[in-house]
């Protein structure tokens, strides 16, 4: 954070596939944080020159369809930049078919809307949900928008490029949130989407907070990176206070990876991650699935309402590993800056070592 009086570092302008295809000024992103509400962190993200993401929010039994039509007026009421919205499209979220439809006819609506939601993540399942009518007379409407989808390992990242998105957002199993069974950090993954598929824009994910990681996903070949528990720990995030407060003193060790409703999730380690069964395998978990029943969804879907409210020790915590590197809780605009002018430092060091 810079400290009162000092001369403010003058940031230069990392350009990259990514920033070029999102109109934004710098390569961070924030991850989709659903089902908790990041409406203003969205505006705060895109107001520093990064590019802020709703989440898919269906908490206290509201509509996602209607909390999510809402929070897109609210964020082009109180900025005039580039965002993004998560749909989770798991076999088990029964409003995905809904929102896949219905949003983009709703941005199609609105020519502000449609000139300033450019970005669509779908994650947590397939990535082909949200290629219909709706989407493409979107797109025939003027729209710039583009459609990533969350890819956590290769054979997933392979099935994307099959289905024509145009990113991908890679996470490791280092990331807070849902993740895959494969157990590859973001590192490795990222290396081997990139030699596979070298054309493919690419956002990295799960790990990051500081401007060391983001030079390093820049160097690897990635065009941007995305961040959840850098930005739960902010200002203007809408996320609990004990929530944000877990996260200066925590270690990289205080997260437990455990089996969720819709697969591996990454949760802080207390009382609801500790109920949790440890991940096992795939084959399990799709057995386990068939047990599942309504009633029990929304029954873990309580745990993270209470997380919303405040209740940190039996709410489902959602953090990565990032939060070993995270030592205070700051505004969105200072977190963006010292990460560009440190991911700089770095870049501008790493090119000294050619001759």
């Amino acid at each position: 954070m810079f400290k009162k009086g000092e001369r403010r570092y003058k940031l230069m302008v990392i350009k990259t596939n990514i920033t070029e295809m999102l109109g934004i000024k710098h390569p961070i992103i924030a991850a989709p944080m659903g089902p908790f509400y990041t409406t203003e962190l969205t505006i705060a993200v895109s107001e520093a020159g990064g590019l802020g993401v709703l989440s898919h929010t269906n908490l206290f039994g509201k509509s996602s369809m209607e909390e999510m039509k809402k929070n897109m007026l609210h964020v082009i009421e109180h900025t005039d930049k580039p965002f993004g919205f998560n749909i989770r499209t798991s076999r088990l979220q029964l409003d995905a078919q809904g929102l896949c439809r219905g949003i983009p006819r709703f941005i199609r609506s609105n020519p502000k809307l449609r000139d300033q939601c450019i970005y669509a993540i779908t994650s947590a399942g397939t990535p082909k949900m949200i290629h219909n009518n709706s989407f493409e007379r979107l797109k025939e409407a003027g729209s710039n928008i583009k459609h990533f989808h969350v890819a956590p390992a290769l054979w997933l990242a392979d099935k994307c490029v099959t289905s024509g998105v145009d990113g991908m957002v890679l996470t490791g199993w280092d990331g807070g949130g849902h993740q895959s069974y494969e157990k590859i950090s973001t590192l490795v993954l990222l290396q081997q989407v990139k030699q596979k598929h070298p054309d493919m824009p690419l956002i990295a994910c799960g790990g990051f907070a500081t401007g060391e990681g983001l030079a390093s996903a820049l160097a690897i070949g990635a065009g941007a990176v995305a961040m959840g528990s850098r930005f739960i720990a902010s200002k203007e995030s809408e996320f609990h206070e004990r929530y944000k407060n877990i996260v200066p003193p925590a270690k990289a060790s205080d997260t437990k990876y455990c089996l969720g409703v819709l697969g591996p999730i990454r949760l802080w380690r207390n009382n609801y991650a500790l109920s949790h069964e440890a991940v096992s395998s795939k084959e399990e978990k799709l057995a386990l699935e068939t047990q599942i029943t309504p009633e029990k969804a929304l029954e873990d879907q309580k745990h993270y309402e209470m997380t919303y409210d405040g209740d940190i020790d039996d709410g489902a915590v959602l953090l990565g590993q990032s939060i070993g590197l995270i030592d205070s809780i700051d505004s969105v605009k200072d977190i963006i800056e010292n990460i560009v002018k440190k991911a700089e430092e770095r870049l501008k060091e790493a090119s000294s070592y050619i001759r």
